[in-house]
């Protein structure tokens, strides 16, 4: 994570949404302390699916459901090719 000024953060915004958008995290500061942080948007969607995939392995396990070792990648592989 690297902290930059509050005026090379205007000067160089493209820049650092460049970086931002390649996964960095980059703090703003203004007279030596951070008051803001720019971080990548979470996608739409990624943690209501990691959520559902969690769900489905926990009720998977309770109910003793074999699958044959196919893995959850699998499936969803599986569901995309349809």
């Amino acid at each position: 994570m690297r902290t930059v000024g509050a005026f090379e953060a205007k000067t160089h915004l493209s820049k650092l949404l460049d970086d931002v958008e390649s996964g960095e995290t980059i703090l703003i500061a203004r007279h030596g302390r951070v008051i803001a942080r720019l971080s990548p948007a979470e996608q739409p969607g990624r943690r209501a699916v990691a959520n559902l995939i969690r769900s489905w392995e926990a009720y998977r396990d309770s109910e003793g459901i074999n699958l044959d070792g196919l893995t959850i990648d699998e499936l969803l592989a599986e569901s995309r090719s349809e």
